[in-house]
């Protein structure tokens, strides 16, 4: 055997050079910018001649790469960068150098847009860049905060960004200082204008920014009132409605989901109609509207059978139990109705609930929840198109009856009532 240690093999041979598409490419931010800078300083003021350098370019330099250096230099000037002396600043065209007014502002969004449009990658980049810009914003003078504020708005309007790009302006130091709340005036107002209060809403809903608007101000000022008060001032009146509409909405869901847990516990209903009353109290809430928050509490606390022959029964037992809750908060007529369109568009949305329609008003009118009157009412005139022909139908034997019977006296009709029923 053997014992001398084998020398290990090695490779000889000529030496491949590596390919350049596989060599990585060194991150070099400034030699980016001299290129940006240099054609910009040439185009001027010139907003159009920027526009037009700017979509040459991209195909010779990476946009993709350096996104964030070229959106800092087009609104900052390559302030946030720091790969720039203080001289080679570029102070001609820059967002933060130009006039103070939304003529301009509208120019260097369209300056943007275009250049969005038509390098579609840039999205992501310039919406990130936007969102660290408004962390910034203790770093900029007034000017350059209200100018950007007036941007960012046209550009919400104008869907370049998405409006989760509010979420930097929650800072916690921002908002102490009050610099997320006058940012947010100069911004809403500039949004509102481009578009109306609608679109606004429907934006801030999208991304789930339309319930946490008070997170603008401190814990100690987050209020309803403070809020109405600080925005209507400002001439922002219906983003004043808005947000008080959206925490009464807030409300309205924790009072419903409160409601449903108390019946489930079992609770007497004589707490849960105390519990509702003061509720109203505190709130403000209508009964018409409180109306339709007990009966989508009163439904969604079982798990219907899905046979319609059998959901109908177990719905009467069901409403059976529940009518002096719903009583309790049918003291006017317009509340009754709110209820019975409110029945209604159930029935039609709960496909099993069709048939049982009819046997549900007669139930309620037994109980003294709905009146007369208001049920021929809702026939004649005030029912809605869900399922019109079918419900109207149902009834049609029950309101001749209510009709014929407005002169007899009140046994005959609880009588004749009770027989309609079963």
């Amino acid at each position: 055997m053997n014992n001398q240690k084998q020398q290990k093999p090695t490779l000889t041979g000529q030496r491949f050079k590596t390919r350049k598409r596989d060599e990585k490419e060194r991150f070099d931010p400034s030699q980016f910018q001299e290129s940006i800078v240099q054609g910009l300083n040439q185009t001027g003021t010139d907003l159009e001649a920027v526009a037009k350098f700017l979509d040459a370019s991209g195909a010779k330099l990476d946009y993709r790469r350096y996104a964030e250096t070229l959106f800092d230099i087009l609104v900052a000037g390559g302030m946030l960068g720091k790969h720039l002396d203080d001289v080679t600043l570029p102070r001609t065209y820059c967002l933060f150098t130009a006039s103070e007014d939304l003529e301009t502002m509208q120019a260097y969004a369209q300056v943007f847009n275009k250049l969005i449009r038509r390098y579609k990658y840039l999205e992501k980049g310039f919406e990130e860049e936007i969102k660290k810009l408004l962390l910034f914003l203790k770093g900029f003078t007034e000017s350059e905060r209200n100018k950007l504020a007036m941007l960012t708005g046209i550009l919400l309007a104008n869907g370049n960004i998405s409006a989760s790009i509010l979420s930097s302006l929650f800072n916690e130091n921002l908002v102490k200082e009050g610099v997320s709340a006058a940012f947010a005036v100069k911004l809403f107002k500039s949004w509102i204008n481009e578009k109306d209060i609608n679109s606004v809403a429907a934006s801030l809903r999208k991304v789930g920014m339309d319930n946490r608007l008070m997170e603008l101000f401190p814990a100690n000022k987050r209020s309803c009132e403070h809020f109405s008060k600080y925005f209507t001032d400002a001439g922002l009146k219906e983003l004043s409605d808005f947000a008080r509409n959206q925490q009464s909405i807030g409300a309205r869901k924790e009072l419903q989901k409160e409601l449903q847990e108390q019946m489930s516990r079992g609770e007497t209903l004589k707490d849960i109609i105390a519990y509702v009353r003061e509720e109203m109290k505190k709130t403000s809430i209508s009964e018409q509207t409180m109306i339709g928050i007990v009966w989508t509490s009163v439904m969604s606390t079982v798990e219907w059978n899905k046979k319609e022959e059998l959901v109908t029964e177990q719905a009467i037992k069901h409403l059976k139990q529940y009518s002096p809750l719903l009583k309790a908060f049918t003291s006017q007529g317009l509340s009754e109705l709110t209820l019975l369109l409110k029945i209604q568009e159930y029935c039609y949305d709960n496909i099993h609930f069709m048939k049982a329609f009819q046997k549900i008003v007669v139930l309620l009118y037994k109980a003294d929840v709905l009146s007369e009157e208001v049920i021929l009412k809702w026939y004649m005139e005030a029912h809605m198109a869900k399922g019109k022909s079918v419900f109207l139908e149902q009834m049609k034997k029950f309101v001749e009856w209510l009709k014929n019977a407005e002169e007899g006296n009140h046994e005959y009709r609880h009588f004749s009532c009770t027989k309609i029923l079963d």
